[in-house]
């Protein structure tokens, strides 16, 4: 019988030898699926952002998660979340105590990527952001984050939002 790991190393196997490890799109998608989770936390329970991170660190496994990403998420939103929710008030049609807690969390996450974080482009926070409300959100609340969020894109990012639109 060969193993399952002699198989993998097989030289007329097409995968590539690290074809069960998460690539760093997977890592960081993840990361934001469990900063989704712990912002929702903060934002519910109150509890301090330390002992919501240790909590997470000891309840999830981080070997298909961006830990370092995860840690940035939290205490990026954390820091700034006074510039994050008046940079979305101008794209929202509610109050932010009106909006659904989850999806408020997801477009605080996202607001914070395309302020932060001008190595991801800006599409692929948008995308995230949906597909993060899709998983976590009200049955369309994906719509909802995904108007307000191309509604932000231009206001935060607006040359890569001109160059893409050439």
């Amino acid at each position: 019988m060969i193993s399952d790991e002699s198989d993998r190393f097989n030289p007329r196997d097409p995968r590539p030898a690290d074809a069960g490890k998460p690539s760093k799109n997977e890592k960081r998608r993840a990361a934001r699926q469990l900063a989704t989770q712990a912002l929702y936390q903060r934002q519910l329970a109150g509890a301090s952002l330390n002992e919501i991170e240790a909590q997470f660190r000891v309840d999830n496994d981080f070997t298909f998660a961006d830990l370092p990403y995860f840690h940035d998420i939290l205490h990026g939103v954390h820091a700034h979340l006074t510039e994050i929710d008046t940079a979305l008030a101008p794209c929202l049609d509610l109050t932010l105590e009106e909006l659904d807690p989850v999806e408020l969390c997801v477009m605080r996450l996202s607001a914070w990527e395309l302020i932060y974080r001008v190595d991801v482009p800006y599409r692929v926070v948008i995308n995230e952001g949906i597909e993060l409300a899709k998983v976590y959100g009200s049955t369309d609340g994906h719509k909802f984050v995904n108007g307000v969020l191309d509604k932000l894109a231009p206001r935060l990012r607006e040359a890569e939002v001109k160059e893409h639109k050439r």
